[in-house]
């Protein structure tokens, strides 16, 4: 069936836009168009993603994780072009860089609150920015209400130059060059949606004793209901929270997808899975729920879902820059490792030459 759906999409996708498209990859006696005979042999272009359809020399891999578009033959009377109708819009993180026309100025510090930690470094760190570096800082108001900060004098003439906000309140994004956060995953989700940049969207079943029942649809096709405990929509980047607990991948913050990760699904069968980043997720109660579901945003913002209520996830277009300690892979890995504890494990122990020699002994003899 599905097959046989695709068939028709491309004949209808054909006949309306068959016309404006040319392969420039296909040169004969005439010039290709889609829906139309290809006279002549076809050339392909040195654009190839695949070492079979160019040779060795024109092949090269590049550092990001998408392939290069291509636009090649596909057989002596065939190409491979773009489809219009799918095309997608997301960019490759790993292409991207942020850059600043000028030095910043503004910067926003992120404290996690009630940790005595924090506090040294907090000041410290705004100390060096605004009387070094001439910056202009701003924190949360309730950051600077903290006992410790109100109570530390040395501290007075720094923290009457802070500019504070309130969330919820104040809307500083067109004014902030960089964030630096102090604390740990949960101190930068929290600075990401002030933002209004998620990770994470979880709809569960609540405090009810039913098992949830909620449609998942896939750009207008519904794929599946989830029967379980709830269903969590994360990016890579969230993948390794809610997610890894419930089962499903990791995926590497260049990846662009969306993991689909059933909670406690009530059918063994049911896997986490990963979509493109292109697509559009709606979620909402099956007509047959016996009950209302609850989402959260990052784990914030609960609020409850009735029959009627749809969520429709889509993934940014703009990917959230972040500063690299060393580069992308040895700082995921590294993260991972240490705060995961992920494939630690005690190192098996070789044999000893005497024991190799003793084996092979025993081998002879038998």
């Amino acid at each position: 069936m599905e097959m046989e759906q695709e068939k028709v999409n491309m004949r209808k996708g054909l006949s309306a836009d068959a016309a404006s498209y040319r392969c420039s990859a296909c040169r004969g006696d005439e010039d290709g168009v889609l829906g139309a005979p290809i006279r002549g042999r076809a050339k392909s272009r040195s654009l190839s993603a695949s070492p079979a359809l160019a040779s060795t020399k024109e092949f090269r891999r590049t550092r990001s994780l998408h392939g290069p578009c291509p636009v090649t033959t596909f057989g002596p009377k065939a190409c491979v072009l773009q489809n219009p109708q799918t095309i997608m819009h997301i960019q490759d993180p790993a292409s991207q860089r942020l850059t600043w026309n000028k030095c910043p100025k503004s910067v926003l510090v992120i404290k996690k609150i009630r940790d005595a930690s924090l506090l040294q470094p907090f000041k410290e760190l705004c100390m060096y920015l605004m009387e070094e570096n001439n910056m202009v800082v701003y924190v949360e108001k309730k950051v600077l209400e903290d006992p410790a900060i109100v109570g530390d004098d040395s501290f007075g003439p720094v923290k009457r130059k802070f500019c504070t906000f309130r969330e919820d309140y104040d809307d500083i994004s067109n004014q902030i060059d960089f964030i630096i956060c102090l604390g740990g995953d949960g101190t930068l989700l929290y600075a990401s949606s002030l933002f209004q940049v998620l990770n994470e969207v979880v709809i569960d079943r609540g405090p009810s004793s039913y098992l949830s029942n909620v449609d998942v649809y896939l750009d207008g096709h519904l794929i599946t209901t989830v029967q379980g405990d709830g269903v969590i929509v994360s990016t890579p980047t969230g993948s390794t929270a809610y997610a890894a607990a419930a089962g499903a991948s990791m995926i590497h913050p260049n990846v662009p997808a969306i993991m689909i990760t059933p909670i406690c699904p009530h059918s063994l069968s049911f896997r986490p899975i990963v979509v493109p980043a292109g697509v559009e997720l709606k979620i909402m109660l099956s007509p047959e729920a016996r009950n209302t579901a609850w989402v959260s945003f990052d784990g914030r913002k609960r609020q409850e879902i009735r029959h009627g209520d749809s969520i429709s996830i889509t993934t940014s277009c703009y990917p959230l820059p972040s500063i690299c300690v060393r580069d992308p892979v040895s700082d995921w890995f590294g993260s991972l490792a240490q705060c995961l504890h992920w494939n630690v494990r005690k190192r098996q122990a070789h044999f000893a030459e005497d024991e190799d020699e003793d084996a092979d002994a025993e081998d002879g003899e038998g």
